[in-house]
């Protein structure tokens, strides 16, 4: 290897990515350039924001850690998407993290931007050991109502996956319809890594689903909104009234159909 000191600070910055080492940092502290003790303080921060993101995904493993210890070596964690808007299916999730996998960020759906969300959930597809997708259409909403088509959607979710699930991790809800041990977490999506991976995955299917149904019913812009009540959507709402997607018991839609 060529010396430290025979380097251009791009040859160290080159290096330095190759072989972040303790060794090598102290050579590049010790470094009479400025450039390349800045280069090994850069590296350094960045190692300890690394370590602290790990840190905080294994914080999001407690309830799995405990379960796996008692047997349960497959664990399905389950979420949904869509409980709130005025328009189309509730998407629901059900993920069967690794014991070990990489995905940094991994978080609450919520609490993350579209383009994390949709990095991470090529990532999840990739390393879960399963996955599927449920829903509940509105029309199976306006029936049953939003948290009984939620479960439905769940179960669909669950019934879909290939790998027969040991356990369940359930934002906040239980699933009595399906025969397999769970326990519902509050605030799941954020105590929870198998909860988070699903969330994404119904946050992600679910939009990219709205954006598909935006070209059938463009007066909505439901590509925007995704079926969410907006000042723009209500408005579109009171002028035309609801359309095939919206959930006809929801009172803002009720009040669509009334205005007509």
């Amino acid at each position: 290897m060529v010396p430290l000191s025979q380097m251009n600070i791009k040859e160290v910055e080159i290096a330095l990515y190759n072989d972040p080492s303790p060794r090598m940092l102290a050579a590049c502290q010790n470094d009479p350039r400025q450039g390349v003790r800045r280069l090994a303080e850069r590296q350094i921060k960045h190692q300890q924001a690394q370590a602290q993101e790990d840190a905080r995904v294994q914080g999001l493993l407690i309830e799995e850690k405990k379960l796996w210890q008692k047997g349960f070596l497959l664990i399905a964690g389950i979420d949904e998407a869509g409980r709130g808007p005025l328009a189309g299916p509730v998407v629901a999730a059900a993920c069967i993290l690794p014991t070990r996998f990489t995905l940094p960020g991994l978080n609450d759906s919520k609490a993350l931007t579209e383009s994390k969300r949709e990095k991470l959930f090529s990532q999840i597809q990739n390393q879960a050991i399963d996955y599927a997708i449920g829903s509940a259409e509105p029309a199976e909403i306006d029936v049953l109502n939003i948290l009984q088509a939620t479960k439905l959607a769940m179960k669909r979710a669950v019934e879909g996956l290939t790998v027969r699930p040991h356990y369940l991790l359930i934002d906040a809800l239980t699933l009595p319809a399906v025969n397999l041990p769970q326990l519902p977490l509050v605030r799941g999506d954020q105590l929870s890594a198998s909860i988070a991976a699903a969330s994404i995955l119904a946050k992600v299917t679910r939009d990219r689903l709205m954006v598909e149904l935006d070209a059938l019913y463009p007066e909505y812009t439901f590509s925007k909104n995704k079926g969410y009540g907006t000042s723009e959507h209500m408005k579109v709402l009171r002028r035309l009234g609801p359309c095939p997607l919206h959930r006809k018991s929801f009172a803002p839609v009720k009040e669509g159909l009334s205005a007509l």
